[in-house]
């Protein structure tokens, strides 16, 4: 969670994409005040940071070959986690998609990781003309692990592909923080009771649902658990 200077701004959650020794960068795209703000800061500039806050794509076991699905701006989470299964030997894939090429980007930082790519774009652009899911959902083989990250419609195509193929998949949500820290219960998803990362309370009608909170349990959880 990020703290723009200029104090008019409020925070903003933003998830580390490379991280070497005590140094790490941060990815993001212009969409706003907010990251127009921190996209102006020059060395010595004082910027507040609270975190590491919430959880991570579960990388244990071997699997011998992953998945990752990405969308817009979600590019920005993901590459830790290629380059920690690429390092155990995994067969790592990228499936990058976006609405044009231009906002297809750093996608080579991920080939030089070893990743392979697939490109897709809204309008023709780069790669296959139409949605970064239509990729994944026309394979005849899928991998052992798939991890997403990107827009609430592409996750939900996600966990659909994973459900009617049988592979757990890891969906890392996005949402808008109020707090970031778990206080104010503004970011919640349904989730299944029988998930580890499920809370005792508070539960929907149904007795075999609870919420969890994006920023604090999440953001990453497994397809199968979530109850939208």
């Amino acid at each position: 969670m990020a703290i723009p200077p200029g104090g008019e701004a409020t925070a903003i959650a933003l998830g580390i994409y490379e991280a070497d020794g005590e140094r790490a960068s941060l990815l993001f795209f212009l969409t706003g005040k907010r990251t127009h703000e921190l996209a102006g800061l020059r060395p010595g500039d004082a910027l507040a940071v609270a975190g590491p806050l919430g959880n991570g794509f579960d990388l244990s076991g071997n699997p011998p070959h992953a998945a990752i699905v990405a969308g817009g701006v979600g590019i920005a989470s993901v590459l830790l986690a290629a380059q920690q299964l690429a390092k155990k030997g995994t067969r790592v894939e990228l499936l990058y998609g976006a609405r044009t090429a231009k906002l297809l980007v750093d996608a080579q930082r991920f080939a030089d990781t070893g990743c392979e790519l697939a490109l897709a774009t809204d309008d023709g652009s780069a790669g296959h003309h139409g949605f970064i899911t239509e990729l994944l959902e026309q394979r005849s083989a899928m991998p052992a692990l798939i991890l997403a990250c990107g827009p609430s419609p592409m996750l939900r195509a996600v966990e659909r592909i994973a459900r009617e193929r049988g592979v757990r998949a890891q969906l890392s949500l996005e949402e808008t923080f109020a707090c970031g820290v778990g206080g104010c219960w503004g970011c919640v998803v349904p989730l299944a009771r029988t998930s580890a990362q499920a809370l005792p309370f508070p539960s929907s009608s149904n007795g075999d649902v609870v919420y969890a909170r994006v920023c604090k349990e999440g953001p990453v959880f497994f397809s199968d658990e979530l109850r939208w």
